[in-house]
């Protein structure tokens, strides 16, 4: 940029060397402010990062999607001719959720501590690159299951590989936008789980269809074909993906100053300073977090049963199993556009608490109506289920970038992510267990009225988060290292 930033933001090297510093710093003048905020010069810098950021993010959040979601469709997939994945390894469909529940389990252990890696030890695109590869190669082990024993320790390594992966990115992304510019961006990269569970299904229908190809089932092509592009993408993590402003090299010294600074109005970018015990406290227990953390708890309960029953439940509308991957398709379409729309609305609007309880209410109205028509009513329950794919998964990106933006110390932002994405490992423990296979006959009611619930507490728990920000911005409240703070709604 012609304009270099120092003339424009007159630093205070005191403060700058304080080890609270890093959490929201204010801007030392008008001036400061307006030039850090200046509308042109931001819009040019985040054009250049999302050329070079969200591509990249977008695609390998896909892939681990498709990674995650595969075991649902290998559930049934070819089923009418005893070549689906649990008779193959002779699973029962209890087995299936334990299996799926320990995945979750592991989710839930290692989502702290691999963020920490990549905060302290490990540069992003090293990590990421390292975790893709991990769960790629385990993917493909998939290929050679026989028994369930297999199935079990496979799919809790690939749980702790995946663990780290998603609240890396949305760590990351807090290294290069502002709050204002997250959930969009956030939205964007997570709305590619909805398109992976889109890809998922025409993917597995293809496959299904060369089902005994050289003396393989389908399913085992799909862990094969899957399993194998993912672990070669990490070369294009660790070649191309921007680890942090400083580092990038597609930016001008002036860029990469004015990158970094323009973060620091609201807290925001990298540090290797180290929390206090009182940061972490509110990080970690304080009651509004503890909000945050409940509900995207209850969030991926539906959001979870979507991951991994979306086959089942089609199926259990009447369709065959090859049929079924086909119809999995626009609910998540749907979902996609749905997430993409709430998200731009919320950052423009700085309404996330209003948006996720729109959606959720939406969410809860399909699962409702699925609950309660009858199980034979095919085709109005399809609808149901089209509709409840406006809730869960539109909402997480929204909820997501709602903690990035109001945690108590941005030396603790690794810790909010981790600890936020990890519940979803609870959540998906959940969702194992609430579609139970002798319901199948009459429609899964245990699983649609609790997604139902779920939906339905999120919209109203979002509301009381919503007011509450809004009360702590009226008295200001500072944050957890006494800097005065504007807290996002």
């Amino acid at each position: 940029m012609e304009k270099n930033i120092e003339s424009g933001v007159a630093h205070d090297e005191t403060v700058a060397k304080e080890e609270h510093e890093i959490a929201p710093s204010p801007v030392s003048s008008e001036l400061d402010y307006e030039y850090l905020t200046d509308k042109t010069l931001n819009k040019s810098i985040v054009k250049k990062i999302d050329l070079r950021v969200l591509p990249l993010c977008c695609w390998i959040y896909l892939l681990n999607y498709l990674d995650r979601g595969n075991v649902g469709n290998a559930k049934v997939l070819n089923q009418e001719t005893g070549d689906d994945l649990l008779q193959q390894t002779h699973m029962s469909a209890t087995g299936y959720a334990v299996a799926v529940s320990l995945f979750s389990v592991a989710y839930t252990i290692f989502e702290v501590p691999s963020n920490m890696v990549m905060k302290r030890w490990v540069r992003p695109s090293l990590w990421l690159g390292f975790l893709l590869f991990g769960w790629g190669v385990l993917t493909m082990g998939f290929a050679g299951v026989h028994n369930y024993a297999t199935v079990v320790v496979l799919r809790f390594l690939i749980g702790a590989f995946e663990a780290g992966f998603f609240p890396g990115i949305v760590y990351f992304i807090t290294m290069w936008y502002r709050v204002q510019e997250r959930s969009l961006r956030i939205a964007f990269v997570v709305a590619h789980a909805n398109l992976a569970g889109a890809f998922g299904g025409a993917i597995a229908y293809g496959f299904g269809e060369i089902n005994g190809s050289n003396g393989l089932q389908g399913f085992r092509w799909l862990f094969i074909v899957e399993g194998l592009i993912t672990a070669l993408c990490c070369l294009l993590v660790i070649l191309f993906l921007p680890d942090y402003p400083s580092r990038a090299r597609w930016l001008t010294e002036d860029d990469k100053k004015y990158a970094e600074d323009r973060l620091k109005i609201h807290g925001g970018g990298y540090t290797k300073t180290h929390a206090t015990w009182k940061e972490i406290r509110e990080t970690c227990f304080s009651p509004r977090m503890l909000l945050h953390y409940l509900i995207y708890i209850l969030d991926c309960v539906p959001l979870g049963s979507f991951t991994f029953f979306t086959p089942t439940l089609v199926t259990g509308l009447g369709y065959k199993s090859l049929e079924a991957q086909l119809l999995t398709i626009p609910p998540w379409v749907c979902g996609y556009t749905m997430a993409l729309v709430l998200s731009f609305s919320a950052d423009h609007f700085n309404a996330r608490g209003w948006h996720v309880a729109i959606g959720s209410v939406l969410g809860g109205a399909g699962w409702l109506t699925a609950a309660a028509l009858p199980h034979d009513m095919y085709t109005a329950r399809y609808g149901a289920l089209v509709l409840a794919a406006c809730g869960a998964f539109p909402v997480s990106a929204p909820l997501s970038a709602w903690v990035t933006c109001n945690v108590p110390s941005l030396t603790t932002m690794f810790i909010a992510t981790a600890l936020n994405n990890s519940c979803a490992g609870v959540s998906q423990v959940i969702a194992q267990w609430i579609w139970k296979p002798d319901e199948a006959a009459i429609g899964y009611p245990t699983g649609n009225y609790m997604c139902a619930g779920c939906s339905f507490a999120v919209a109203i728990l979002s509301v009381v988060l919503r007011l509450w920000y809004g009360r702590m911005n009226k008295h200001g409240v500072p944050d957890a290292s006494g800097n005065k703070r504007e807290w996002l709604l």
